[in-house]
């Protein structure tokens, strides 16, 4: 098995969209990744793409003696990152439900964390529902602190956002990332082709 961490294309919002309408409520739209990937100046979209050797069965003689292998790719997270002036904004990030507890979460983070300081951003801002306890533990380990509530952001039930932003300029933060990025490289296997590349549209 393989991990990548690469930027989205248009190929994959029929995947990316299936999870997001099993995470998010309202879910946005196919027009709407469209839009990220091909038109819009500002996006950096992300998935992480897990892809799987599989043998072919043509005969058994043949799988039995040279067992030819062919590769299953699925998208199994996403993140989307604005860049409008020195912020950068953490949009949407998801996994798929089947693939969540492993810290597959926590690579797309930190590679978007990673992309805006290679952007030359001074913050990473994002909103957080008041209930999800466990995105804010993650959020809270990068370095991003609470600056404030957004009373009823969440339109489907009113729920409040905590308004989270990661100040990239304070250098016990970066040391911190740093570790951090080291870390979670000792402890997964991928490989990462979004940070350093550069955007294209597709």
């Amino acid at each position: 098995m393989t991990l990548t961490l690469r930027y989205m294309r248009l190929a994959d919002i029929s995947q990316v969209v299936a999870i997001d309408q099993v995470t998010f409520v309202p879910p946005w739209s196919a027009r709407s990744y469209a839009y990220e990937i091909a038109e819009s100046t500002y996006s950096h979209m992300v998935v992480l793409e897990q892809t799987e050797d599989q043998p072919q069965t043509k005969s058994f003689f043949r799988w039995f003696f040279s067992p030819p292998r062919t590769a299953s790719a699925q998208i199994v997270g996403y993140g989307g990152l604005w860049l409008i002036s020195d912020e950068a904004h953490i949009s949407t990030i998801a996994t798929h439900p089947d693939f969540r507890r492993r810290g597959w979460g926590e690579l797309l983070l930190a590679g978007m964390v990673q992309k805006a300081v290679l952007l030359n951003a001074a913050y990473v801002v994002l909103e957080v529902r008041v209930s999800n306890g466990a995105a804010q533990a993650l959020y809270h380990k990068y370095g991003f602190v609470t600056v404030d509530v957004k009373k009823g952001y969440y339109h489907n039930n009113g729920e409040d956002a905590y308004d989270m932003r990661l100040d990239l300029r304070d250098e016990a933060v970066c040391a911190r990332l740093d570790t951090l990025f080291a870390r979670l490289r000792t402890r997964n296997i991928y490989e990462d082709v979004f940070t350093s590349s550069i955007r294209t549209r597709s």
